[in-house]
Order: structure tokens, then C-alpha cells, then sequence
């Protein structure tokens, strides 16, 4: 497998372990349900090898929420 490091992965997720496996999570899936990869990759790759080069290269990012305020 090849390797992506962690570091780089970890700053597209405001150095969060949780958001990069949400958002690895639901990119994998995307892949694996026929999306089309985002870079150019071997297509032997897994959806998950596939996914976190996709994040590490920026091209898939974390949605922000944020909460108006109600007054």
C-alpha cells in the first residue's frame, strides 16, 4: 500500500483524527459507489488509499458548519 503521511493528511483536518476518518470514510465510499477519482491514480488502488491521496493532494476537503445565530 502506499503510504500518505499523516502529517500533510492532518492539516487539511484542523489536525483532527475524527474529521479525516469522516471524510475518508465518506470519500471511499463515493469511489467505491462508482465516483470518479479526483487524481490521476492507479486504478489497483483501494477507495481508501485512493481517498486520503485525494485529501492530501486538496482536492477533497472538510465541509465547515456553521451556526447562525439566533436572536
Amino acid at each position: 500500500m502506499p503510504y500518505v503521511p499523516l502529517e500533510t493528511l492532518l492539516d487539511k483536518t484542523n489536525n483532527s483524527v475524527y474529521k479525516l476518518v469522516v471524510v475518508a470514510a465518506k470519500r471511499s465510499l463515493e469511489i467505491a459507489e462508482g465516483q470518479p477519482s479526483l487524481i490521476q491514480v492507479d486504478k489497483s488502488l483501494k477507495p481508501g488509499t485512493i481517498a486520503l491521496k485525494e485529501i492530501a493532494a486538496g482536492k477533497v476537503r472538510l465541509k465547515s458548519k456553521t451556526k447562525k445565530n439566533e436572536g
